[in-house]
């Protein structure tokens, strides 16, 4: 009789098999998603602090920038006759003011000349790889993009005045690329793949690369955050944060720029590192330098996620939080600081 009970409640060999593949399985995805989500320290979630004089000369100065970009070029893409040219010259005059020797970059495409710039700030161990900080300047069709991505390069500009007297190790390129936007984008005449070819085909060493995408729009709404797949189970509803976005094979890189960006700033912030098969992963210039093995992370209020106007007519200067920006141009200071000195 006991022999009997003990038969009936012992599992089968077959349903043990199936119980541990099973747990297997489940415990590959949870690692898995953990290894994807899983930050260093924590984000910031305090009421924000007053800006202080320097942050506020700097919020002044990102809305100057971006308020030539959309408003005084408006509309930046090859449809727009000389709209791409103006701004290549706009760039080149604020940066040689900052004391920068711009280099450009030149191409054809569908017989239009278009160029990507660059500034480099030469680094004490010039055979160490570099730090390359990008943002594209073209616009998609139909929007003077003040968010995409006039915000990008507005920041990236005031990133490069802020350490021309830096003294660092690693060199750093500032890198400003045409033709993100489709019809352009992830093809052979993108701009940001053009360059990353071009030190790959160098063989120049790049330590990391990140790319400043959308970096203008905030909400503090319930709700306001939207997010790919299951992400929205593992972060915040309101779109109030910055966000940093990589691949799995750059997750010791993003992980790296959340701390130091944590430990520096009084801003909320998010990580991920998930398979660039992800909706949202790979949309922009970050993914350029994936597709020859250089490790990069995209800098992003998250775009379509969040902000309703994305590519869209109502994408101006009115809808950027330029203090909001200004915070976060703060913490990316000490990013490059850090990727930099390394």
């Amino acid at each position: 009789m006991f022999e009997s009970l003990s038969a009936v409640k012992r599992p089968s060999w077959r349903l043990r098999f199936v119980l541990a593949v099973v747990s297997l399985a489940v415990g590959s995805v949870v690692v898995s998603v953990w290894r994807m989500v899983e930050m260093p320290l924590r984000s910031y979630r305090a009421p924000l602090p007053a800006l202080n004089a320097s942050q506020l000369e700097l919020a002044a100065r990102l809305a100057n920038h971006v308020r030539y970009l959309s408003e005084t070029i408006g509309e930046r893409n090859i449809p727009h006759p000389g709209s791409l040219q103006k701004t290549v010259e706009y760039l080149h005059t604020q940066l040689a003011a900052q004391g920068y020797t711009v280099t450009e970059q030149a191409y054809s495409i569908d017989g239009h000349k278009v160029s990507n710039l660059e500034a480099q700030l030469t680094g004490a161990a010039r055979g160490e790889g570099a730090i390359v900080a990008g943002a594209h300047y073209d616009s998609a069709d139909g929007t003077a993009g003040a968010d995409d991505n006039a915000s990008g390069v507005a920041a990236l500009l005031e990133l490069a005045r802020i350490l021309r007297e830096a003294k660092l190790q690693r060199t750093v390129r500032f890198a400003f690329f045409v033709n993100e936007e489709p019809p352009y984008f992830q093809t052979s005449a993108m701009g940001s793949l053009v360059y990353a070819r071009a030190l790959h085909d160098e063989r120049t060493p790049i330590a990391a690369m990140i790319s400043l995408e959308t970096l203008g729009f905030y909400s503090d709404v319930p709700g306001s955050q939207n997010y790919p797949a299951i992400l929205s189970l593992f972060y915040p509803s309101r779109g109030n944060f910055i966000g940093f976005v990589a691949n799995t094979e750059s997750r010791d890189l993003v992980r790296r720029a959340v701390r130091t960006f944590r430990e520096a700033g009084q801003f909320p912030s998010e990580g991920v590192a998930a398979s660039s098969a992800l909706p949202g992963i790979g949309w922009s210039d970050h993914w350029s330098f994936w597709q020859f093995g250089y490790p990069a992370v995209m800098v992003t209020d998250t775009a379509p996620f969040r902000n309703p106007y994305y590519h869209r007519s109502g994408d101006t200067l009115e809808k950027i939080d330029s203090g909001k920006a200004a915070r976060v141009v703060d913490g990316l200071r000490a990013v490059i600081t850090s990727l930099a000195n390394r």
